[in-house]
């Protein structure tokens, strides 16, 4: 790794009953715009992962969470940062979800159909396919 400072980053991965998980585009005048990941985005100081994820799940999509659950922790050395995504699994929230930054978002299960994909996502799909016993790719190129 470099000597850059390391973004932390609070991801939510939204599991419905049925298996499937949210993803979401990146939206206009971001880096990466257009791009699906799951949603979240930057820890502030003095909150926890899920304090953020909360925060950011709520700005973004206008839901409340309920609890998350740390799952899993990934180092992604991106151009523009060094970032440290903290993947929590969602399987409850309420509210009506709004694209309130102008982004997509779709339901999604293996392979993913919407492209292209965040690289920072493919690791989480990965993971699920390794849960799920699914044999095959995650992601459609």
């Amino acid at each position: 790794m470099s000597d850059r400072p390391i973004t932390e980053v609070a991801v939510g991965v939204l599991v419905r009953p049925d298996g499937q998980f949210l993803l979401t585009s990146r939206p206009e005048g971001k880096v990466y715009a257009g791009y699906w990941e799951f949603p979240g985005g930057k820890v502030e100081p003095g909150e926890t992962v899920e304090q953020a994820l909360a925060r950011e799940l709520r700005e973004e999509l206008g839901i409340q969470i309920g609890a998350a659950h740390p799952w899993k922790v990934e180092m992604f050395d991106y151009p523009h940062a060094l970032v440290r995504l903290n993947f929590c699994k969602v399987f409850d929230w309420t509210g009506e979800f709004q694209m309130l930054e102008g982004q997509q978002m779709a339901w999604a299960d293996l392979p993913v159909q919407v492209k292209p994909v965040l690289p920072g996502t493919f690791p989480v799909l990965d993971w699920f396919a390794q849960e799920r016993g699914h044999a095959g790719p995650t992601h459609l190129d």
